[in-house]
């Protein structure tokens, strides 16, 4: 079974998890296909399958934060929207944590342990 790809996002604007982020998770190649798509849950994580490994092959991967949607249209300050991270996965037996760390205006992202 492969590792895994999961992801946890903070607004740090507000000082908690990004309760109702919609995020998406797709491999991109060799071959175009959406492995999950969600909202967030309290605890700032997507629960799929694709957490466990389900789909994950070697190849490139990209996740969308809808970080413009999260904040809404009434934001002081429209700014960013969607927030792509693309990375390429070798070893499938490896998971990979995608910690996400935003306010409205800027973004931190990063493989985490």
């Amino acid at each position: 079974m492969a590792g895994g790809i999961s992801v946890h996002a903070v607004d740090v604007a507000n000082g908690r998890p990004a309760l109702g982020l919609r995020v998406a998770i797709w491999r991109l190649a060799p071959d175009r296909a959406l492995l999950a798509e969600g909202q967030l849950g309290a605890d700032g994580t997507l629960q799929a399958p694709v957490v466990k490994g389900d789909g994950v092959t070697a190849g490139e991967y990209e996740v969308l934060f809808h970080i413009g949607e999260f904040f809404g249209a009434n934001a002081q300050t429209r700014f960013l929207t969607t927030v792509p991270f693309r990375f390429a996965i070798d070893k499938v037996e490896e998971h990979f944590h995608l910690p996400l760390k935003f306010t409205p205006w800027g973004y931190w992202i990063f493989r985490g342990a």
